[in-house]
Order: C-alpha cells, then sequence, then structure tokens
C-alpha cells in the first residue's frame, strides 16, 4: 500500500534506505552513509513530499519528490524485483508532469531500474562530495 509519509515512519524509512543504499551503492563510505542518514532524518524528509510502501504493516520502500525531482527513491532489497519500485515510481509519475533524478554512474542496479521507467540521459557531472559520476536523467510521458 502506497501512502504519505508520517513522521512515526522515519526509522523504518531509513532501514529501508540504508540497507538499499548499501546494495547500489558499494563503491560509497561509510561515513558518507553517517552523513546522508542525519541530513535526511534532519533536512531531507522534513522538506519533501514522502510516499511509503507500506508491507505488513512495515514501510518497506518510499519515494520522495522536490517539485519534479525524485530525490529518492529506495526499496528493502529483499524486495527488489517485486514490482513495489515500479508502484513507488508510477505514483510518483501521477502527481508530476514530467520527473528527473540523479543517480550515480557507479550505481548499477538504479541505472537498470530507470532504463525500465524509460528515463534518458541528458547530462553528467562529478559529485563534488563523492569524487564519483553522477548522471542527470529525465522523464517524460
Amino acid at each position: 500500500m502506497i501512502r504519505k509519509y508520517e513522521e512515526k515512519d522515519i526509522d523504518e524509512l531509513l532501514d529501508a534506505w540504508y540497507s538499499a543504499s548499501k546494495v547500489a551503492h558499494p563503491f560509497l563510505s561509510e561515513d558518507f552513509f553517517d552523513r546522508e542518514r542525519k541530513n535526511i532524518r534532519e533536512l531531507y524528509i522534513p522538506n519533501v513530499e514522502t510516499w511509503v510502501y507500506e508491507k505488513d504493516s512495515k514501510v518497506v520502500g518510499f519515494v520522495s519528490l522536490m517539485e519534479n525531482e525524485v530525490g529518492a527513491i529506495f526499496l528493502d532489497p529483499d524486495l527488489h524485483g517485486t514490482g513495489i519500485g515500479r508502484e513507488l515510481m508510477e505514483h510518483a509519475k501521477s502527481l508530476r508532469t514530467f520527473l528527473e533524478l540523479y543517480v550515480f554512474k557507479e550505481n548499477k542496479i538504479g541505472k537498470k531500474f530507470y532504463d525500465k521507467c524509460g528515463f534518458i540521459k541528458v547530462a553528467e557531472h562529478l559529485h563534488e562530495e563523492t569524487g564519483f559520476m553522477q548522471l542527470r536523467l529525465k522523464l517524460t510521458y
């Protein structure tokens, strides 16, 4: 079930984010993850529109939107390939006229998912904090 994020969801949301991030971003440092965890809790989630996927009364994934930007879409890796990620992206599409996002070039899992969703590359740049390249993707429909 997809529903609007509530403050009580933060710990389960962070668990889904971290487990998915470790699988998709093995090239990133634990220090980076520690900083991001704090930023997600204190800066990002309070200031974006977030929708969670709840399964068996537990938040297992989420999508966060800032205007037309998909700021985050993460899903418990045990549920990858089940269609939940696609449902979250379809929900985001239903709320916006187009979507854009950044993905690390090294994130093979994310790139494959975004390709399946129909995103196309529009730019590439260096992510200063990590030193890794990021792709800017866009989906029009």
